[in-house]
């Protein structure tokens, strides 16, 4: 029986993509390794947001093609956002790669594979298949979002990924996105919802909704009772029997309705976390990053998220070094974090891409005030988060449990309905399982507890 293995890099939707070629993979016969030295196919899911994940994509691609001992006739493939990006040149950096396919060629992956590897198993091998092959697929197909299916999430898994939509059209001017996801297209909620029934028949108790600006799922459909296609689908989940929790990421501010302020009052499988990135706190940068609304309503949106669900954690995003950030621009973001509160962020220096917007403007930040700005505000966001985590001890907490601890096989873990991670000690319960929980410690960002 061949083998396939897939590394992925990036973003839930990157993981949510794998698992689909995966299932492919498995329906094909193959089995799934993590062994190197086993794989007859071996397939990186890259990704183009950061340099640095591009570099760690082709540094590993370039050490597995250069083994001595590797098996000649193994395929070779990089697929995603770097694939979509670069496409034919990545021949030119690991010359013995066999396949690129971008981001919207996940359903053809695997018969491209097996239709490589089945040839060379077919004929003598020699220093030929050393080579490469150098398909590349990498061209955009009207209605590709309606081959986002197949899905399957990792055996005993209580959570999954679902893409609703795909594609950006926002154009933030540091944003490489819209050049390898494509359009906005959004799948048909007749589809998802099936995907969704068919999972909870696996016994997934939770789903995360996909989409690069998810909140704009629909848009293109009518506004009907006052709700968005979006929340309509959101409603249509929390109906789900055996669907215990629904979380979505990443919306955008451009599109956030009322509706969906709303939903949080009348939604309980809504789970009481979202995911909403700020990137500055500045209007300045925020009119050059070409985010087309200003901070204040960026900040009352999260004011009125957590006036309708009081227990609400927001997480963010938040780029700090951006080309022309002076110090005013960076401590108007300091002062939006210390306003909002943020349950935590992911804070990024600002890291050119190419055939941005940004990456040619002047000014560009110089690395040590990158960093600087980094630490500082890192600094101020852990102490917010940890003062957030710490007022939760002594309370009681609904935890969905999601198998053995990472560390401790003894204990179990699994996350709160605000997304943080919990530490059961003691005591028994089912994957799967929602369980109380009280909260007996806080160590920074993981909470320990036992089942009451």
């Amino acid at each position: 029986m061949p083998s396939v293995l897939i590394k992925t890099y990036g973003c839930q939707m990157n993981e949510r993509d794998s698992e689909q070629v995966a299932s492919m993979f498995l329906a094909g016969g193959y089995e799934l390794t993590k062994d190197e030295a086993q794989a007859d196919v071996i397939l990186i899911n890259t990704c183009s947001v950061r340099e640095k994940a591009e570099l760690k994509a082709l540094g590993k691609m370039g050490l597995l093609c250069s083994r001595p001992t590797a098996k000649p006739w193994v395929v070779y493939g990089f697929m995603g956002c770097m694939s979509q990006s670069r496409a034919a040149s990545l021949f030119r950096d690991v010359p013995r790669l066999d396949v690129v396919t971008g981001t919207q060629q996940y359903h053809h992956v695997y018969e491209v594979c097996n239709r490589l590897l089945r040839s060379r198993l077919g004929q003598n091998i020699t220093e030929h298949f050393r080579k490469g092959a150098h398909i590349c697929r990498t061209q955009q197909e009207d209605g590709f979002q309606n081959a986002i299916r197949d899905h399957l999430p990792p055996s005993g898994n209580c959570t999954a990924f679902v893409s609703i939509m795909q594609g950006c059209e926002m154009r933030c001017s540091y944003c490489i996105v819209p050049s390898t996801r494509g359009s906005e297209c959004s799948r048909p909620a007749a589809d998802i919802l099936q995907e969704v029934r068919e999972l909870v028949a696996r016994g997934v108790k939770e789903v995360t909704l996909l989409g690069q600006i998810v909140n704009r799922y629909g848009r293109e459909e009518a506004i009907i009772n006052g709700r968005s296609a979006f929340v309509r689908l959101l409603e249509q989940l929390n109906d789900m029997d055996g669907l215990e929790r629904i979380r979505f990421t990443s919306p955008h501010p451009i599109g956030f309705r009322e509706d969906l302020v709303n939903a949080y009052t009348y939604l309980p499988k809504l789970c009481s976390h979202i995911h909403f990135p700020m990137q500055s706190g500045s209007d300045r940068i925020l009119q050059l990053m070409r985010r087309p609304y200003k901070n204040e309503k960026y900040l009352r949106l999260c004011e009125a998220m957590r006036e309708a669900r009081p227990d609400l954690a927001i997480t963010t995003d938040i780029i700090v070094g951006f080309p022309g950030e002076t110090d005013e621009d960076y401590q108007q973001t300091k002062a939006a974090v210390e306003r909002i509160q943020f349950d935590n962020a992911f804070i990024f220096q600002y890291s050119p891409r190419r055939d941005t917007v940004a990456a040619a403007m002047d000014n560009q930040i110089c690395l040590r005030v990158k960093e600087e700005r980094n630490h500082d505000l890192l600094e101020t966001v852990n102490r917010i988060a940890i003062a957030r985590n710490q007022a939760l001890v002594g309370t009681l907490q609904s935890i969905l449990v999601e198998g053995p601890s990472k560390n401790n096989e003894s204990r179990l873990q699994g996350r709160t309905s605000q997304n943080k991670p919990v530490i059961i000690e003691g005591g028994t319960a089912e994957v799967g399982s929602i369980v109380p929980v009280r909260i007996d410690e806080c160590t920074g960002f993981t909470l320990y507890g036992k089942v009451e």
